[in-house]
């Protein structure tokens, strides 16, 4: 903002000077097409000054709504691997097979309380209670509908809302942290494919973001590959925007 007030006062020291020196030193001839230059040169002026101002604001919106739109297929993308991952034990390492999944997969329903009983302990010689935990099954029920009723958007989620053509990364793998085998999987689209229609010079300065406010890197990502999390690198605004 600094800078654009000092290019507005730059620009006008220049005209009023500009016209000064026509007004004292060019012949009454060629005042005219002088002015009309000038004029000219004001109205571009003009036009570039509307633009830095208005750019990036448009630039914003545009970001906002398809980043929105992303997230939003990132969640459902969430939701399934993780439905994956309690009924398989693992995440899915495609689009395929997670589709697959949450087309014919079914949750098992359960139910468990706390109960006990007495058993003979030799070392004591008497009947000694013994808790212990029963677990019933219930039924079972699609993970389609647990997830997304009778919506069939989950069999789209592979591909990038907005750019035709376009399907998101995914990876899934076992790590190991502290002994333990964790699985992983992550999910992203660079924040570049998504706004390759707008200005370059706004584009690298959003994938330089560094805010909490902010999708922050190159790419919107949910989960990861070297950390054990199941979390997106979008600020909360963008949760509550989905909610509402």
């Amino acid at each position: 903002m600094v800078t654009l007030i000092l290019i507005i006062i730059g620009i006008i020291v220049f005209t009023v000077l500009m016209v000064m020196l026509i007004d004292k030193f060019l012949p009454q001839k060629m005042k005219p097409v002088i002015s009309i230059v000038l004029g000219l040169l004001s109205i571009l002026f003009a036009y570039l000054i509307y633009q830095s101002i208005t750019g990036p604001i448009r630039f914003a919106e545009v970001k906002e709504e398809r980043f929105g739109k992303v997230i939003t297929t990132l969640k459902d993308i969430k939701l399934a691997q993780e439905a994956h991952k309690s009924v398989r034990g693992k995440y899915a390492n495609d689009f395929k097979s997670l589709i697959s999944f949450v087309d014919g997969a079914e949750y098992t329903i359960t139910t468990q309380k706390d109960s006990s009983f007495m058993r003979f302990n030799k070392a004591f010689g008497i009947d000694m209670p013994v808790d212990t935990v029963i677990i019933d099954t219930l039924g079972t029920r699609a993970v389609r509908d647990s997830l997304f009723k009778k919506d069939t958007r989950y069999k789209q989620m592979m591909n990038v809302p907005g750019v035709p053509g376009k399907t998101f990364e995914m990876k899934a793998a076992i790590i190991d942290k502290g002994g333990y085998k964790a699985p992983v999987y992550e999910v992203k689209v660079a924040k570049s494919d998504l706004l390759a229609d707008q200005p370059k010079d706004l584009v690298s300065k959003e994938n330089a973001q560094v805010s909490v406010e902010e999708v922050n890197g190159t790419h919107i990502t949910v989960g990861s590959l070297s950390q054990v999390s199941t979390s997106g690198n979008w600020p909360a605004v963008y949760d509550r925007k989905s909610d509402n």
